[in-house]
């Protein structure tokens, strides 16, 4: 990188840093403030810090790479994430606001038990410390050292990151990281919109409508979204567990409903959830479609399919862009990091912590600085994922986003399914998956196996709830606990027809990726 594009990069970066202290200055001394910022966020840095949360370093290189070294299927993990989007503005979202909770293990607690609250968080914490967090870090130092050039250890590049973003963390709170993360954004479609532009201009010698042309006229079978069995994503996982991982994610995933439980309003949250779902379509266009453009520039000579995105970056960007799109790219490293490290340590600091302790919001610094020094010892570890970053994540996770969202499901609309039913499911769920994925292979994709496992635990759960079972209670669970909406919780006057916008364009843009569209043999 030039001198130019390193002071641009360093410009841009200290430019949001400033931004995000004045706004967000002296707005974390409370536990409310902290963990929630204040519940005074607007359906404007919802949609932001949703976007940069979700669209992470691992999601830039793996689905890239996923593209890169296959097909569009894997798109499939954007696309349909509308409808549980959807879902989440329509079912979840008003209940979770007016129940006023910080984190779902405390709803669970009020729901079911003590017991069912410290499990759950327990699956949250090693979720996010063994595998979400590591991958961030390891995908975004990969995408930095890339464009940079730089001639360090990962392990430093590593290093760096998770500082800048424990700063956030630690000392803004959730206000800031909500703050950065919508400037970030702004910058991050810009580049989105850029990227595949340049790379068509590349992969016409200087001509991006010759460039088009080649993309939609040779190799397209990569262009079809329609994955077949021996796909990364086959269509059929679409219709069973695809929507429940979808659901856990933007439903009841901690470091994502954070952002929405921090809401104004209804009407605020809203908006900026299903804000969010609109830039998911663009994912397979900003995203994916770079990944095969590399294939057309690089074929297979790049080796690991996780260096396509990178590779891709570095060849077409012009030296006067490299500043800003790193800092952009550090912004969307730093944005899921730090929104990963303020949830895990707020996990840790009100639902595993003992109730006498003092402080919540010292207890979760503290904890933030831990888990960053865990993740930049474990990180290194995931260069050796076979399969590729993106499937390695999505495998791993199916160990807490299953019993996490049937966890939901019961608590909102089973009032018959008890603690000792949630309890047994999960334990169930931890087992049968670890053998499933990892031990047994029973010629099932994982996500046919995400389905299958959902409504097996639902099933456990009803069957410990029943009375007339032997092994159930004699008495029905108790209701959930009524508490004062904190919130006022008018909707949003135009979530209707936002949600069938929405819904057409996932049709529309499943439609333009097959055989029916442009990946027509």
């Amino acid at each position: 990188m030039t001198p130019a594009g390193a002071l641009s990069c360093l410009a841009v970066l200290a430019a949001v840093a400033w931004i995000a202290y004045r706004y967000a200055r002296g707005a974390s001394r409370s536990s409310n403030d902290y963990f929630l910022a204040g519940r005074a966020l607007p359906g404007t840095f919802i949609a932001g810090s949703l976007l940069l949360t979700n669209l992470s370093a691992e999601q830039l290189v793996g689905l890239s790479g996923s593209a890169y070294a296959h097909n569009l299927s894997s798109m499939a993990w954007e696309v349909t994430a509308g409808v549980a989007i959807i879902i989440m503005a329509f079912v979840f979202l008003p209940r979770f606001l007016s129940a006023g909770f910080t984190t779902l293990p405390e709803y669970f607690e009020r729901r079911f038990d003590a017991r069912v609250r410290r499990l759950s968080a327990l699956l949250f914490v090693a979720g996010y410390t063994l595998v979400t967090i590591p991958s961030v870090l390891y995908a975004g130092s990969l995408a930095v050292i890339a464009l940079t050039g730089l001639a360090l250890p990962l392990t430093v590049v590593m290093a760096g990151i998770a500082l800048i973003g424990a700063a956030y963390a630690v000392a803004g709170g959730l206000r800031a990281i909500a703050i950065s993360d919508t400037l970030f954004g702004v910058g991050l479609l810009a580049c989105a919109l850029a990227l595949p532009l340049l790379a068509l201009q590349a992969l016409g010698d200087g001509n991006i409508g010759a460039g088009l042309d080649i993309l939609t006229s040779v190799h397209t079978e990569k262009l079809n979204a329609i994955g077949g069995p021996n796909d990364p994503t086959p269509f059929a996982t679409l219709f069973t567990g695809m929507i429940v991982a979808n659901l856990f994610y933007w439903g009841t995933n901690q470091y994502v409903i954070q952002r929405t439980l921090g809401a104004r309003s209804l009407a605020a949250g809203q908006q900026g959830v299903l804000t969010a779902g609109f830039f998911k379509l663009l994912i397979p266009f900003g995203v994916m479609v770079p990944g095969i453009i590399a294939y057309h520039l690089f074929g297979d000579e790049l080796g690991n399919m996780d260096a396509a995105y990178p590779a891709l970056v570095k060849q077409v960007l012009p030296d006067a862009l490299s500043g800003v799109f790193l800092a952009v790219l550090i912004g969307v490293v730093v944005s899921s990091y730090n929104s990963l490290l303020n949830s895990a340590a707020t996990i840790l600091a009100l639902d595993l912590a003992s109730a006498r302790a003092r402080d919540p919001v010292r207890r979760a610094r503290w904890w933030s600085v831990g888990i960053t020094v865990f993740a930049i010892l474990v990180a290194p570890q995931l260069e050796h994922a076979p399969e590729g970053l993106w499937q390695l994540i999505r495998k791993f996770t199916g160990f807490y986003n299953i019993p996490t969202i049937a966890l939901v499901i019961a608590a909102l609309f089973l009032p018959r399914v008890n603690a000792r039913g949630a309890i047994a499911a999960v334990l169930f769920h931890l087992a049968a998956y670890g053998a499933l994925a990892f031990v047994w292979n029973p010629g099932w994709h994982f996500i046919h196996i995400y389905g299958a496992l959902f409504c097996v635990e639902i099933g456990i759960m009803l069957l410990l709830a029943d009375p007339s079972s032997q092994v159930a209670k004699a008495s029905k669970a108790p209701p959930p606990a009524r508490h004062g909406t904190p919130v006022d919780m008018t909707p949003w006057r135009y979530r209707w027809p936002a949600a069938l916008l929405l819904a057409a364009g996932i049709v529309a843009t499943y439609w333009l990726f097959s055989p029916l569209g442009i990946a027509a043999p």
